[in-house]
């Protein structure tokens, strides 16, 4: 270590170098190329004071008269092309990269300088640039070509610098004092703090300057490489060459696998993933990749159990190659699945899940592979190819493989691309495991969520109906938001949107226990306001963690009238049909359910035929930072506008609000166009509590039948009347009984009686007179139905209509 004192200010070094180590200049270069940094090693090397050099350009003081030549070559040094311009080139801005070299100064006296220079590009958040480190060649001559490190020499007057080079090994242990004081040297001469330090390591980049000439040392290394290639030992006198052309490989291939993970699992789709794997590895590392995934995997289903076999199906996924386009294709397709028997190396690889090393592929084994793809022959595109079979796995499980091939002309598959493709693969593996949890997990949520949400037909009584629900982000991806259409007694249909704040599986399952409840009371024929009174008493039995809006309303097709009641949801939207114009119904708002005590009141309207009602969550109008108001706006614009279906009119509101996949929140929006009933469409009776009732009914029914053009079936709807009027009238107490008649996309018959209890369908023997009527009906109908209503019961069924 040279130690410089105040005589060496002036020029004159008290202390010889330390052997082994040779005294730097240190330089940094701004951004603008003006010399920010000079040390006293710089003043000693070039004869220029710090206070000179300060602020002027680099190039100035650093003048390249050429580079220095080779030992024992007589070539000029004006002729020679070696480093010395990498030195001009770097200090005036070129360098990206480290780099290194020797060059001839011309001294401020007007003498040379032979030189050996090291040129670094700094990344700091201050101006500096470039660090320049340069060393006087002449006394290395005589150290017989031996590369040489730069050491900093320790030229600093900072107070105190002894001192902490004496205590850094007290922090660091594993430090000598002689590290400890080039750090020291670095932190306080350059002010720049060390951030990682080896005390084996290289500099990045070296001079490479000796005895030997450059032809000599491109052979010595072709012949290591050979030997390498080969598997041989390196010859004694080549062992430099082996070494640094060994680290020099594994550089290369971690700077491989290093891209590679910046390449792969930018997505967690599993599809896209499966393509960034076979195109991380292609031309790079092979020329033909093919990427096989077990079938659970590839369906997105649970973790596949239990170690592969000859009877485990694998999915070609991905085949990637640099070949003439198409030439793979019709031979191994993509999406083809097949097994691999016992002898091949595929099954190898996937039982044991080790990469397996075929350097060259017989002609034997190419027939063996080929025998797996019956008709098609393979063995063109894979004999004479070397071969490299990598597992993919994931938690000890192999979910997959890749086959890699290169070209015959391109040197084979070793050890180190076994190694190298096994990480490579280990790291596909989790990036392709991570894709499949991601789209199993998607899959569960998406089933969850279809399960609860309804199924409800295009066409009810009175209305078609259309609706939607587009699931928000992963957080809410499962959510609280729902839709229902409900069929209730006389033809009525009830509609209902709701929405439990919060997202995630609690919230989806509060809304399954509400919806659930909202049917079951609706099936009761409970008016609106009382149903939602009757669903907050519920909620807050549940318990008090979570909070629900709900929208109900019934339509009563027969007498074009709506039936609301709000607890704390955003207000329906009507498109009046005559004109066209749209309109928030002003409804009392009323509290969210699991408040609780709080009443709810109802508002009945009337409609006409053709309007409709469009009911939503706040996901379609709410947005972070903007007013609902707006939204709200926007809805009752976009449902005005004229549709040729309500499909259409559904997808227009979408578009409007800017509704895409991936929103935070999600969303149910449900449209129902209100059709209404025609009076000459329904048909009605009040029967006494008389048995001889049934025949008059029969009678009736099959008189109107006839004047509605459906005398086809007259015969069933007869019979099923006869048995539902003679239990209504067996069972009522005061009350008449009704019969009801609606022509419909169906035909609907009821009869409702003032009797609470609700039938049964029993099982009934031939002799049996209990239960007959039922099983009737049961047989007959195309779909039937018992209803409770406030005054009693409804018993109901329908008919399809005949073709016309």
């Amino acid at each position: 270590m040279d130690r410089g004192t105040d005589k060496a200010e002036q020029g004159t070094a008290t202390e010889p170098d330390e052997p082994g180590r040779v005294p730097l200049a240190v330089v940094v270069v701004d951004r603008d190329g003006l010399v920010s940094h000079w040390s006293r090693g710089a003043r000693r090397l070039f004869g220029v004071p710090k206070d000179e050099a300060i602020g002027r350009t680099a190039l100035d003081l650093l003048p390249v008269s050429g580079a220095l030549p080779e030992e024992e070559d007589t070539t000029p040094y004006a002729a020679c092309d070696g480093l010395g311009p990498d030195l001009e080139s770097s200090l005036d801005g070129g360098l990206s990269y480290p780099a290194a070299g020797r060059a001839r100064l011309t001294a401020s006296g007007g003498g040379r300088v032979d030189i050996l220079w090291w040129a670094y590009p700094l990344v700091t958040p201050g101006p500096e640039r470039l660090l320049v480190l340069a060393a006087d060649a002449e006394g290395l001559r005589a150290d017989d070509g031996e590369r040489i490190a730069p050491g900093l020499a320790l030229h600093t007057d900072f107070p105190g610098a002894e001192d902490l080079a004496r205590r850094l090994p007290e922090i660091l242990p594993s430090m000598s004092v002689g590290e400890s004081a080039r750090i020291v040297a670095q932190v306080l001469e350059l002010g720049y703090p060390i951030l990682e330090f080896s005390q084996n390591d290289r500099v990045p980049v070296t001079p490479d300057w000796g005895v030997a000439r450059r032809a000599e040392r491109k052979a010595r290394r072709e012949r290591a490489a050979r030997a390498l290639a080969a598997g041989e030992p390196v010859p004694e006198d080549l062992r430099d060459e082996g070494e640094d052309l060994e680290y020099a490989a594994v550089r290369e291939h971690l700077e491989f696998l290093n891209e590679v993970s910046g390449r792969i699992g930018t997505s967690l789709d599993l599809s896209r993933t499966i393509i960034e794997v076979s195109k991380a590895v292609v031309p790079r590392f092979t020329d033909v990749a093919g990427t096989y995934l077990r079938e659970q995997v590839v369906a997105g289903e649970g973790f596949p159990d239990g170690v592969p076999d000859t009877t485990t199906m694998w999915h070609r996924v991905a085949v990637e190659h640099t070949d003439e386009p198409g030439r793979w294709d019709d031979v191994v397709p993509v999406g083809e699945a097949m097994p691999f028997p016992a002898h091949t190396p595929f099954f190898q690889c996937m039982t044991t899940g080790e990469p397996v090393l075929v350097p060259r592929i017989s002609e034997e084994l190419g027939h063996a592979i080929a025998a797996q793809f019956e008709k098609r022959d393979i063995r063109p595109l894979i004999t004479g190819r070397s071969m490299l079979v990598v597992p993919l796995k994931a938690r000890h499980v192999v979910l997959g493989f890749m086959i890699l091939l290169r070209h015959p002309e391109r040197p084979v598959f070793n050890d180190m691309d076994r190694v190298t493709g096994a990480e490579l693969a280990a790291r596909a593996g989790l990036v392709l495991d991570n894709a499949r949890m991601y789209t199993f997990q998607e899959n569960v949520a998406e089933t969850l969520q279809d399960s609860m949400l309804p199924h409800i037909p295009p066409r009810m009584a009175g209305c078609d109906i259309a609706t939607r629900y587009l699931p928000g982000t992963l957080l809410g991806r499962v959510g609280g938001d729902w839709f229902d259409a409900v069929k209730l007694p006389g033809g009525r249909t009830a509609f209902v949107v709701g929405d439990v704040m919060g997202h995630g599986l609690n919230s989806a399952a509060m809304m399954g226990q509400l919806r659930t409840a909202v049917q079951t009371m609706a099936g009761l024929d409970l008016p609106p306001a009382q149903l939602l009174r009757n669903l907050d008493d519920l909620a807050q039995r549940l318990g008090d963690t979570y909070l629900a809006t709900c929208l109900y309303a019934v339509y009563d097709p027969i007498a074009s009238e709506l039936h609301l009641a709000n607890a704390g949801h955003i207000p329906p939207v009507l498109v009046r049909a005559d004109d066209g114009r749209s309109e928030l119904l002003d409804l009392p708002t009323g509290a969210p359910i699991g408040v609780g005590g709080v009443p709810f009141e109802a508002i009945r309207m009337r409609v006409e035929p053709g309007d409709r009602l469009v009911m939503c969550t706040d996901g379609l109008v709410e947005v972070r930072g903007e007013d609902i108001g707006v939204g709200l706006a926007t809805l009752c614009e976009s449902a005005a506008h004229p549709a040729a279906s309500m499909d259409d009119a559904c997808d227009t509101i979408i578009r409007a609000l800017n509704i895409q996949g991936g929103r935070k929140d999600d969303v149910a929006l449900l449209m129902a166009r209100l059709n209404g009933i025609e009076p000459d469409d329904v048909a009605e009776w009040r029967l006494a509590l008389d048995p001889a009732e049934a025949g008059r009914a029969r009678a009736a029914v099959r008189e109107q039948l006839h004047d509605w053009g459906l005398a086809k079936l007259a015969g069933s709807a007869e019979l099923m009347v006869s048995e539902l009027v003679t239990n209504a009238v067996r069972h009522s107490h005061t009350r008449p009984v009704e019969l009801r008649l609606v022509r419909g996309d169906t035909l609907l018959c009821e009869v409702d009686d003032d009797d609470h209890e609700l039938p049964t369908l029993l099982s009934s023997g031939s002799l049996d007179d209990a239960g007959r009527g039922l099983r009737v009906v049961s047989t007959l109908s195309r779909e039937w139905g018992t209803s409770r209503t406030k005054a009693g019961k409804t018993v109901w069924f329908e008919l399809t209509l005949p073709r016309r």
